[in-house]
């Protein structure tokens, strides 16, 4: 897969492209990342992106003109999605990540700034995701939330692929409790059926745990399951 991120600040990505699972899937070319800053593509001395707002107010808005041709330089594969980071948009879960991975060649990932961006950005923008219902300064964490969240799920970047299929979120529940070794550590000590070696129990328990930590952190899940 191939990640296009329009970012101001392509020196964010430095450290997190290169490290754990991540920076291992990367050397192993499950995914590209590429980065492209939409100041190269500006027109005037000065190398401007933003502008102040029509109709007044307080901030300032980055420009369509660079933003347009730095998406139009990058290569068009067959399945491609153009995603703008905002606020605004669909808030990031489990299945939209999933859906991402599976169903698409190339991410283009538009990284926000300042007080907004120019509407007339969203005409070439086929998507837009939230990290949540809160403001960051830029697009940049939420860009690199939505790569790992992908890269992932892809074949080959998890050691053992079926580990994800329990996760919290893959089947509308929270993960179960998780223990290893000492058994006993400072008075708290690692349930029964885990030590058992009865492989049944302990998959009835884990999914006995996972439906309890559900309805006590995340009634709604509930909710939402047909």
């Amino acid at each position: 897969m191939r990640f296009d991120v329009i970012t101001l600040f392509p020196d964010f990505f430095s450290s997190p492209l290169q490290s754990g699972l991540l920076g291992k899937a990367l050397a192993k070319e499950i995914a590209q990342i590429h980065l492209t800053n939409p100041r190269d593509f500006a027109t005037d001395k000065h190398r401007r992106v933003d502008d102040e707002p029509y109709g007044g107010g307080v901030g300032m808005v980055l420009k369509p003109e660079p933003i347009f041709a730095a998406i139009e330089s990058l290569p068009i594969l067959p399945r491609r999605e153009i995603i703008l980071l905002t606020p605004q948009g669909e808030r990031m879960h489990q299945g939209l990540l999933r859906e991402l991975a599976t169903d698409y060649d190339q991410l283009i990932l538009i990284c926000g700034h300042y007080e907004g961006i120019d509407e007339r950005i969203t005409h070439i923008v086929t998507r837009e995701v939230s990290l949540g219902d809160f403001v960051l300064t830029g697009g940049e964490i939420p860009a690199m939330t939505l790569i790992n969240g992908v890269i992932r799920l892809l074949p080959g970047t998890v050691g053992k692929e079926e580990s994800l299929k329990a996760e919290s979120f893959e089947q509308g529940l929270l993960d179960y409790p998780h223990y290893t070794r000492p058994a006993e550590f400072r008075g708290w000590t690692v349930p029964d059926v885990l030590l058992s070696g009865n492989h049944t129990e302990i998959a009835l328990w884990r999914q006995q745990q996972q439906l309890q930590r559900t309805r006590e952190r995340r009634p709604d899940l509930l909710d939402d399951q047909p």
